[in-house]
């Protein structure tokens, strides 16, 4: 038990690490003129002959499955690496990558909460404290933006990455027993195979395929995004969430904020003030108070 759930750990703390540097990737993509539906294509695309090769590999060496199961890898493809991503590309338009990963990483919180209000979970006093630390530092952050510029623009920003954290929240809640049922890797192959399809079916009806013909930094930071921050995290994700379950593997995964916050000072010249730093450190307190034995 004790080495599942170390595993665990590790597992999700490279999750966090790969999805925490999208933002820095589309950051830099943007300056190129690239718009969020075909940056999110080329990153599904990339990332398809993967999640094509293990799904296959998954499915053949796995049980059938019914018309429930499908349905479900069909929602949740929806909810996850489409219907998150695509919310979280158009609001990394109006803020910072600092703040898109601090608003994006209340997924936990909401994890928890759905599982208390739906799947009939406890909520103890530590996940309690930890959801009060991490929204605290977010609001920290998030007052740290408001001062910088526009407030509508931050406003309109923070709603988008919102709606992709609860987009998020929900995958992995659903996540959790259809893991369990088919497997770490076949059901991240599968779902990511949807996600997949229905982006590139978003592009095909907004765009048309010469929207593809970009610079050559774009499929530069299109590929990066493919392979270090979705074929990886994906995986080790879903891992995680079977050594630990979905609440605390998604909890561990907080430490991403912090990690954006200095990817983005350092690759992105973000200014890092007083606000970030006091919000990063509640969130990793929470973290560290929700893990702890």
């Amino acid at each position: 038990m004790e080495k599942s759930n170390a595993w665990g750990a590790w597992l999700a703390l490279i999750a966090a690490l790969g999805f925490s540097l999208k933002a820095i990737f589309v950051k830099l993509a943007y300056p190129y003129g690239v718009d969020a539906i075909t940056l999110l294509a080329l990153r599904m695309g990339f990332s398809l002959p993967v999640f094509l090769w293990v799904g296959l590999a998954q499915q053949k060496a796995g049980a059938a499955l019914s018309r429930g199961d499908w349905l479900r890898l069909v929602v949740l493809g929806c909810l996850g690496y489409y219907g998150a991503s695509i919310l979280d590309f158009w609001g990394l338009a109006y803020i910072s990558a600092g703040l898109e990963r601090l608003i994006l990483f209340t997924y936990p919180t909401l994890t928890i909460l759905i599982g208390v209000f739906f799947q009939g979970k406890e909520f103890t006093r530590r996940e309690g404290l930890a959801i009060v630390l991490c929204y605290t530092g977010i609001g920290f952050a998030f007052a740290h933006d408001l001062g910088l510029g526009d407030a509508h623009s931050v406003l309109i920003g923070g709603l988008l990455v919102f709606g992709s954290s609860v987009s998020y929240a929900l995958y992995i809640s659903g996540s959790a027993p259809m893991i369990s049922r088919l497997g770490a890797l076949r059901f991240s192959a599968l779902a990511s195979l949807v996600s997949s399809a229905v982006t590139l079916l978003h592009f095909g009806i907004a765009q048309p395929l010469t929207a593809f013909i970009q610079p050559l930094p774009v499929y530069g930071w299109g590929l990066a995004m493919a392979v270090i921050a979705t074929v990886i995290p994906v995986f080790a994700q879903s891992a995680a969430i079977r050594h630990l379950g979905a609440g605390r593997a998604s909890l561990y995964g907080m430490i991403g904020p912090m990690l954006t916050i200095g990817f983005g000072w350092w690759l992105l010249e973000e200014h890092i003030s007083l606000h970030q730093m006091v919000g990063a450190g509640l969130v990793v307190a929470g973290i560290f108070i929700v893990s702890r034995k």
